[in-house]
């Protein structure tokens, strides 16, 4: 019986290896291809093995315009490859598409998520790159921390990167709140975003100073990111929880940082900055909040007029300049790029504050509404905080 028992065992391992070996087969079965092969010069090589296509291209987050692509050329062996023009020093997402199906390239294991779209993603070094990998410095530790909002009356995630040091010593240190935008959560600003890399790097060269970064869910109404939570639809009247995550930062996540981690609690050591999205809990919390955050960063969001104000109080608004003027701000900062559709309402932004004489630096880059502006404006803004 024993024997039998034992026969059997080895048939079902053997059975689950072999299934094992099939599907890595067939996902990773670019044996001894490598993809991507990124130069010297900056040029990059995509290669991917699909013996029955018949047609395979190429799209890229360098690329211009909307669904713009590439294709593809096929050797003997059924091997599509393509080797672009150098490119700048950056990150850079991509996918293939095989006979009209979009797929990453099974011979890259990096990937990154941006809301419920997954791309491959690769780096051309150079000094933004450089800024953006894993270097031979000390790293900070990245946490997935949960937390019971009695705001929004659920238990939350949120991301907790620590600096290098942190767990070793006793020291106390300021704190960054970090906002994602729209279609993102928790984890944008660490995969797309390349926040433990940028401040790891920066905190190394000494150029920003060790801090704590949190990085919240934006979205009042879900509890995780896609995944780690279970599966919470969008209310169809979301206006009903506006200022909610706003309300649930001061209230919940704020006091349970400093609660549970070595921080310097008081509003010198405090900062907070978002982008898009973000970038409007960012002024809505400070507009709400004046003291309380003494380095304020705004990316990609302005003043926006008409249907996307609602109820916009200018007056109202004025007076919350004031307050925040008073309020022994240190830094208010501000980034958009050229391109950003959103482009009008900083200037319109900008217009109201020079109004006003609120005191603000301005950053502007060349690009849209996309993850790279946003990686730069977060190189630029942290080596300004807590000086």
């Amino acid at each position: 019986m024993k024997r039998k028992l034992n026969l059997w065992i080895k048939l079902i391992l053997l059975v689950v290896l072999t299934g094992n070996m099939h599907t890595s087969s067939a996902q990773f079965g670019q044996r001894g291809i490598v993809s991507p092969i990124v130069n010297e010069d900056g040029s990059v090589k995509f290669q991917l093995l699909a013996r029955h296509a018949e047609q395979v291209t190429l799209s890229g987050s360098w690329m211009q315009g909307w669904g713009a692509s590439l294709e593809m050329s096929r050797n003997d062996t059924g091997l599509w490859s393509l080797t672009i023009d150098p490119i700048p020093s950056e990150m850079y997402t991509y996918s293939f598409q095989v006979d009209g199906v979009r797929t990453l390239d099974p011979a890259n294991g990096l990937t990154v998520r941006d809301g419920t779209r997954n791309e491959s993603m690769f780096i051309v070094h150079g000094e933004r790159g450089h800024l953006y990998s894993s270097n031979n410095v000390p790293h900070g530790t990245l946490s997935k921390v949960w937390y019971t909002s009695p705001v929004l009356k659920m238990d939350r995630r949120m991301y907790v990167y620590t600096p290098p040091g942190y767990a070793e010593g006793n020291q106390k240190y300021p704190v960054l709140y970090l906002l994602h935008g729209a279609g993102g959560d928790e984890d944008a600003w660490t995969t797309l975003g390349r926040t433990p890399y940028i401040l790891d790097n920066l905190i190394a060269t000494g150029k920003a100073i060790p801090m704590i970064i949190v990085m919240t869910n934006g979205n009042a109404w879900a509890a995780a990111a896609p995944g780690d939570a279970p599966v919470m639809a969008a209310p169809a009247d979301r206006m009903s929880l506006a200022g909610k995550f706003e309300e649930s930062l001061v209230q919940d996540v704020i006091p349970f940082i400093e609660k549970n981690y070595r921080v310097q609690s008081d509003p010198d050591h405090r900062a907070i900055a978002g982008l898009s999205m973000g970038g409007g809990h960012t002024m809505t919390i400070t507009n709400n909040n004046p003291g309380l955050f003494k380095y304020i960063g705004v990316m990609s969001m302005g003043l926006m007029t008409g249907n996307r104000m609602g109820n916009y109080d200018p007056e109202k608004h004025k007076g919350q300049i004031a307050a925040l003027k008073n309020s022994g701000l240190k830094l208010y900062w501000i980034g958009c790029g050229k391109q950003d559709f959103l482009y009008e309402g900083v200037v319109n932004l900008r217009k109201l504050y020079d109004e006003q004489q609120f005191k603000y630096e301005y950053f502007e880059s060349e690009g849209g509404h996309t993850w790279p502006e946003w990686r730069i404006y977060l190189s630029e803004l942290a080596p300004k905080l807590f000086k």
